[in-house]
């Protein structure tokens, strides 16, 4: 993490008033969040629609704080602390990472799509680091502060950092690659996924090739060649950067080929080469895509086959995303992160693939920024559910109410269930399931469906 002298701070932040008492003062990291400051630590008060973080002061400094960035425009304490004046604070920590990003011999892989960026990040970040000293955004903190804030917990002596680019608007990738400065750019893919965000797909297009803006000259950009419209959005651009591109298509730079689906994880190819075929720890089909994007910039890193294999054998993935758990007597497939149509679609498939379970059954949420047609969107992916591989339907929400009724086109009443909460959902559940089965959890985040899984553990 970030470890440097105050009056270094204050130069990187372009800041001042710093008392010549305070100049020597050493921080270890940086928080903005008083609840899990730590000792030494920069506290950097963010001012939000619902919050002031500069109201939390004396709370960061009982926490452990060393000091302090401070908007100029907030009234100073009355205390002898170490401030350091800036016009905004968010403005400082995404300027400070960005200045610290460039202190390093660091290079950065920037990860933006609609599907696939976190699996992607946690593949890449497995295999990179069989061979490199390497961090990667940890969780989902890969917005306007997320960002910054992964940049400032790398190590001095990183090599190569996996950085994940989400956005709710147009500009923010763009601001995100900037402050990144990324030497590799992916676009997992683009899809109508932030519809409600950006109105067309055409917008939802715009954004993601924003991830360029930050690219530097010399970088690569990778993208997912069997999107048509992402192929023709790259062909407008006058890039010169080197470009791949990865799918199942043959005219792609890295083309794969899924060979088999095993309750573990998928055997695959890599088109027209000499490898062996390969394994990759992670359920889904459409995983193949992420691995696609990871092995194309390994071996930009000149990573052999052997260790980008030995970095598939064993994926640490992040949580709540196609992640298996094994229970008592059944397991869970938890995928509760979050709800699209791709993404749903997707481990719908990963669900038909199974063959050792004796019972399947799929608990299935609102699916949030869907646009206008959000209603037939679910009841059309409801009557796409296939009762000869799904034994049940359970249902949950305002809109996934709209799932049971597709549903109910192809499958019985008694194999379909719908409910308003948590608690009712999990007593039916808890009734229904039998030894040997796998259970599906799956809903856009607001739901919180990670409690039915641990009621269900």
């Amino acid at each position: 993490m970030i470890r440097r002298k105050l009056n270094e701070i204050q130069e990187m932040v372009k800041g001042s008033g710093l008392k010549k008492s305070h100049e020597d003062i050493w921080i270890n990291g940086v928080s903005i969040d008083t609840r899990t400051i730590k000792d030494t630590q920069l506290y950097i008060p963010i001012i939000g629609e619902k919050f002031n973080g500069h109201e939390f002061i004396e709370k960061a400094m009982g926490n452990g704080a060393t000091a302090t960035l401070w908007d100029k425009n907030q009234p100073i304490p009355n205390i002898d602390f170490p401030f350091i004046l800036v016009e905004d604070t968010l403005d400082a920590i995404q300027t400070l990472a960005k200045a610290y990003r460039n202190q390093l011999n660091v290079k950065i892989i920037g990860i933006t799509g609609s599907n696939g960026k976190t699996s992607t990040k946690d593949i890449l970040f497995n295999i990179l680091q069989t061979v490199y000293k390497t961090h990667k955004t940890l969780g989902n903190l890969n917005n306007h502060l997320g960002v910054p804030l992964t940049l400032l917990e790398m190590a001095e002596n990183t090599e190569i950092a996996v950085i994940e680019m989400g956005m709710s608007g147009l500009g923010e990738i763009e601001l995100l690659s900037k402050i990144a400065s990324s030497d590799v750019a992916i676009i997992t893919n683009s899809t109508n996924v932030h519809i409600n965000d950006l109105g067309s797909v055409e917008n939802i297009l715009k954004a993601k090739l924003e991830i360029i803006e930050g690219l530097k000259p010399h970088g690569l950009f990778i993208y997912f060649g069997d999107s048509p419209p992402l192929r023709v959005g790259v062909e407008k651009l006058d890039l010169k950067q080197k470009k791949v591109t990865f799918g199942i298509n043959r005219d792609n730079d890295y083309t794969v080929k899924l060979i088999s689906s095993e309750n573990e994880g998928i055997y695959f190819e890599l088109v027209g080469s000499d490898s062996p075929r390969l394994f990759l720890s992670m359920l889904g089909n459409h995983q193949i895509y992420n691995a696609a994007a990871a092995i194309a910039v390994a071996q930009y890193f000149n990573i052999t086959l052997e260790k980008i294999q030995e970095g598939m054998l064993k994926i640490e993935a992040t949580g709540m995303r196609n992640e298996l758990i094994k229970c008592n007597g059944f397991d869970i497939l938890n995928d509760s992160y979050k709800s699209n149509p791709i993404s749903l679609r997707s481990v719908l498939d990963t669900m038909y693939s199974f063959k050792k379970y004796k019972q399947k059954i799929v608990v299935l949420g609102d699916m949030f920024g869907t646009g206008e047609n959000e209603i037939t969107t679910h009841i059309d992916i409801g009557e796409e559910i296939d009762p000869s591989q799904i034994d049940y339907v359970f249902t949950i929400g305002e809109l996934g109410k709209y799932f049971a009724q597709g549903a109910k086109t192809r499958f019985p009443d008694e194999r379909v269930f719908s409910f308003m909460d948590k608690s009712s959902l999990t007593t039916k559940l808890k009734e229904m399931i039998k030894k040997d089965a796998i259970v599906l959890i799956k809903g856009s985040r607001i739901l919180e469906l990670e409690k039915v899984v641990d009621e269900l553990k």
